[in-house]
């Protein structure tokens, strides 16, 4: 019987390229976003009040699986006043 790190490898190994290096962007933008936010001390709440959103929208941003807009990279950048994402 295979144990479940192979039947994981199999699973990951069948994962299209452009699709695993979407997941990798995503996840590396919500930390990026989670340390500038550590870096100026700032909960989640507080950093939604300081941009005017909800915190369950902070949520989703931190979570890896949002869908960012230019414009919303381009605002958390001006925001903390260092870029969100690097081309």
């Amino acid at each position: 019987m295979k144990d479940i790190r192979t039947k994981y490898r199999e699973m990951v190994g069948q994962v299209p390229p452009e699709i695993r290096e979407e997941i990798n962007l995503s996840f590396a933008i919500s930390n990026k976003i989670n340390s500038l936010m550590q870096e100026r001390g700032l909960s989640k709440k507080q950093f939604a009040d300081q941009l005017g959103r909800r915190p369950s929208e902070i949520t989703r941003w931190l979570s890896g699986q949002h869908n960012f807009t230019v414009s919303t990279l381009a605002m958390l950048s001006a925001f903390f006043g260092r870029s969100i994402i690097s081309v």
